[in-house]
């Protein structure tokens, strides 16, 4: 399927920063429960994310990531996932982030 122009500007995926991160023990697989500051209208906004393979709580704080933040929000256990943080597979299929490879505004979106 090949897509358009316009269906990719449909898409809002903006820099944010983890402001708290923590462990989610209720989730079916290891995940963590994020919050990631958008800052300007956006703020702050939830997300769950399956990274536990090669971050820790502690060091995801601060870390830029990039994160769909207009998809409509998913409930995933206890949580409400307000986001979509966005990573590719490492070879062992493990999360990577995505972020940008020097310091950005937040809420700056990808284009």
């Amino acid at each position: 399927m090949t897509a358009s122009f316009d269906d990719f500007m449909k898409l809002d995926i903006r820099v944010g920063k983890i402001t708290r991160a923590e462990p989610f023990p209720e989730a079916r697989k290891p995940a963590y429960k994020l919050w990631v500051d958008f800052g300007g209208d956006l703020g702050e906004k939830r997300s769950s994310a399956q990274i536990t393979a090669h971050y820790t709580p502690e060091e995801l704080v601060g870390r830029q990531v990039m994160a769909v933040v207009n998809f409509p929000p998913r409930q995933i256990g206890p949580v409400k996932s307000e986001v979509l943080v966005l990573g590719v597979p490492d070879a062992a299929g493990e999360v990577v982030l995505i972020s940008p490879g020097q310091e950005v505004p937040t809420g700056g979106r990808l284009f």
